[in-house]
């Protein structure tokens, strides 16, 4: 399934292959030209899903066939009464974070086309993931990470048969690098934020949050916002559900950014300033200055009725305190999204009693 490629912003189409451009001429991102739906009008009961699948279960809605594999997706549900909310566990996935879904769809296309070597920026998670996923699939995997990563982190790439490529500066320098590898031909570009693959991997989210509660879609759902990676998956997967024909609405997709590094909460309302010297840094996994798909991540917003705030450190900690007092042992980044649903709260976005899903993206096993 050799799905070509779209510019997002001029519509210039490019042909899929091994060559094909990480970027469009324009400078923009690029997307799959064609976004599958199922035939069935009306979606499955939830004991027709073969849940043995993972997240591959919905294979009629993605553009990228499987081939690379570890079983993931279908991650637990959970009530979390405390919050009045309900978690998903996406923390358990097999490199133990919420990345592996994109992981398995770019290397599952990535082995497709027939590259020999991806290389990747990331501040850990999206790297182990990429890692793992290029292990599995016998393709040779370079990892462009910040000088100060975290130990575990880089272990995880280390430990994968991936090669780690430390940079010295900002997050933004790390990504200069990798994509100066790229365009000296070093490797096909398996990024997070720009490869569309990643994209249709995270779209599962909404998916599944879908069928594990029998198509019911919830008021809203509070995610952390980085590059948007799942922010945006969920908002591709909950379209794609609703021109399914399979649900009739959509919930309000409502990020958190961290504060100091917080340009889509800037931008919608002046909140959480960029140049302020107060900088989020529990939630390190956020922190994103330039996300590469900005403009879509505000179309998502005002598509769905949300919004963006960005929270301090204090704030963030308390709440991976209690996260980790009540038997959720995630690591800290995962944490932001859960003192936001109490800021939405306290701001009245949303109701007390409002149905809302958390995700919750990353283990705290590799925090240290």
């Amino acid at each position: 399934m050799k799905t070509d490629l779209i510019c997002s912003a001029c519509d210039r189409e490019y042909s899929a292959g091994p060559d094909e451009p990480w970027r469009c001429d324009c400078g923009q991102p690029l997307d799959f030209a064609e976004q599958p739906l199922p035939d069935a009008d009306q979606p499955p009961d939830f004991c027709e899903i073969d849940t043995r699948d993972g997240l591959w279960a919905f294979e009629e809605f993605l553009p990228v066939r499987r081939v690379v594999s570890l079983g993931e997706g279908f991650t637990p549900l959970t009530d979390a009464d405390e919050w009045n909310t309900q978690f998903k566990l996406d923390c358990v996935f097999p490199s133990g974070s919420f990345k592996d879904r994109g992981a398995t769809a770019t290397l599952s296309r990535a082995a497709e086309l027939g590259v020999e070597t991806v290389l990747e920026d990331s501040s850990g998670n999206a790297g182990a993931a990429i890692a793992q996923y290029a292990a599995r699939a016998g393709i040779d995997a370079e990892i462009y990470v910040p000088a100060d990563v975290k130990k575990s982190k880089l272990t995880a790439i280390e430990r994968a048969g991936a090669t780690p490529v430390r940079v010295e500066g900002t997050r933004q320098d790390v990504t200069d690098a990798c994509i100066d590898a790229v365009e000296a031909g070093d490797g096909w570009y398996a990024s997070h934020a720009w490869n569309p693959a990643f994209f249709a991997g995270t779209m599962t989210f909404a998916l599944e949050l879908a069928a594990q509660r029998d198509w019911s879609m919830p008021d809203a759902v509070v995610s952390p916002l980085g590059h948007g990676t799942l922010f945006l998956g969920m908002y591709r997967g909950f379209k794609a559900l609703l021109d399914a024909g399979w649900t009739d609405e959509m919930p309000r997709l409502l990020g958190v950014q961290a504060e100091g590094v917080a340009p889509i909460a800037s931008e919608l309302q002046g909140d959480g300033d960029t140049d302020s010297d107060e900088k989020n840094d529990v939630a390190d996994g956020i922190q994103i200055t330039q996300p590469v798909r900005s403009n879509q991540i505000v179309d998502a917003i005002e598509k769905t009725g949300g919004d963006a705030i960005a929270l301090d450190a204090e704030t963030t900690q308390e709440a991976l305190d209690k996260l980790h007092r009540t038997g959720f042992y995630v690591e800290p980044t995962s944490a932001v999204a859960v003192a936001g649903l109490s800021a939405y709260r306290e701001r009245g976005t949303l109701a007390e009693d409002a149905d809302v899903v958390v995700p919750l993206t990353g283990s705290g096993l590799k925090s240290s």
